[in-house]
């Protein structure tokens, strides 16, 4: 009884029953990749919408085609033996744990095999910090993927977008779209964030985070 009450927990917040990740039929060689944005047309160019872009590069480079599906929208790229589900939630950024959730367990991956990609105010524009554990930061994305599954040990790409913005006017910088000199310079950096989840999964999350961590 004691090792069953131990598999559950109660959400602080919601107060509903969890169950916990399963653990068996696990793949190891199968990897989920998680860009954080909102669903349509006006937040498609604002600098929240990081996660769905760089999926979006991925995608468009590797010939692949996002479907809609339960959840969000899905495709997937397979690499060297790997394979990559790659997600774009369509739950909007602050109820992103509940996609991130259902296809971790749909598709029997591993925790250690998520990566969450984001944006991040306190690193300047362009700027990668990957980290297997760490607080939500105040990103609401993060913050309800941390409560829904209970850890905040999950891997997670944070793309800087700055902070150049007037007090009490983060919000309108948020869900602003990039300048022009930010466009200029976003292929190169969505080339690179591509180069590092393919890392990811091929080389590991601390070759990963050693390879490209503050470049």
């Amino acid at each position: 009884m004691l090792s069953f009450i131990r598999k559950l927990f109660i959400s602080k917040n919601t107060n509903k029953l969890e169950r916990p990740l399963p653990t068996q039929g696990i793949s190891m060689k199968k990897f989920l990749i998680v860009g954080l944005g909102n669903i349509g047309p006006k937040y498609e160019n604002t600098r929240h919408n990081i996660g769905f872009k760089i999926l979006d590069f991925l995608a468009k480079k590797e010939k692949l085609t996002f479907e809609s599906n339960k959840l969000g929208d899905v495709t997937t790229y397979k690499l060297k033996g790997r394979t990559f589900i790659l997600l774009k939630p369509s739950t909007y950024m602050n109820l992103s744990g509940k996609a991130v959730r259902y296809w971790l367990e749909k598709e029997k991956i591993p925790l250690e095999n998520l990566l969450i990609v984001t944006d991040d105010l306190n690193l300047p524009f362009g700027t990668f910090r990957i980290k297997t554990k760490g607080s939500d930061g105040g990103h609401n994305g993060l913050k309800d993927i941390q409560l829904i599954l209970n850890t905040t040990k999950y891997n997670r790409f944070r793309f800087g977008i700055s902070d150049t913005f007037s007090q009490g006017k983060q919000i309108d910088y948020v869900l602003g779209e990039w300048i022009s000199e930010e466009e200029k310079l976003l292929p190169k950096r969505l080339e690179k964030a591509v180069e590092a989840i393919k890392s990811f999964g091929l080389a590991g999350i601390t070759n990963t985070m050693n390879s490209f961590n503050g470049k």
